[in-house]
């Protein structure tokens, strides 16, 4: 029977296939490593660093999705429930429908079936106002903060754990980083080359 292999260190590469040069340091490839060097041969042009940013840019948005919609299953939370959730606790942990309308983009007739369905189950209360009776505010109980926080939790630490591997100032460097390039996608129209 095979042998478990041994759980290998970060710094640890996994397949010797790119010389190092002295003094580098011993990185371990990852899966868009071996994505890069397969496509190389067949687009010449391909910038293997722009192409391994943007890959592994796309395959942590994915990571962190899966690990929400499983938090998601764990909470036994459909998504449009935690959504509404999370609006309401942004606000505070109280907010008018109308408020939680505009924030979900919703018709007030969407926001308020969500929030029969979020009363029915203890993560909501709607009462009046005190201050305009006719107004409505619908605020967190503590069963409805409890399991949103613990939805949220599993992913903050997921998050925490993946840039763990990096150090206080690389994770500085990094957002600045991802900020300059998002401050360039938020600003211009994506250029067509076709």
């Amino acid at each position: 029977m095979a042998q478990p292999e041994e759980p290998r260190t970060p710094s640890e590469a996994r397949t010797p296939s790119e010389p190092r040069t002295p003094g580098e340091p011993h990185v371990a490839r990852d899966w868009t490593d071996e994505h890069v060097a397969r496509w190389q041969p067949v687009l010449p042009d391909l910038d293997p660093v722009v192409e391994g940013a943007v890959t592994r840019m796309k395959k942590l948005s994915v990571h962190f999705r899966r690990v929400r919609e499983q938090s998601l299953v764990d909470f036994d939370l459909e998504r449009h429930e935690f959504d509404t959730l999370h609006k309401i606790a942004g606000r505070g942990g109280s907010a008018a429908p109308s408020e939680l309308a505009e924030d979900l983009d919703l018709a007030p007739a969407s926001v308020s079936g969500r929030l029969d369905a979020l009363e029915k189950r203890g993560f909501i209360r709607r009462t009046q106002s005190t201050t305009d009776r006719r107004r409505v505010v619908v605020e967190l109980t503590a069963a409805g903060r409890e399991t949103w926080h613990g939805a949220m939790d599993v992913l903050g630490h997921e998050e925490y754990r993946l840039l763990g591997v990096l150090s206080p100032e690389e994770r500085v460097l990094l957002n600045g980083m991802l900020r300059r390039v998002m401050v360039e996608a938020e600003s211009t129209e994506p250029t067509r080359h076709w």
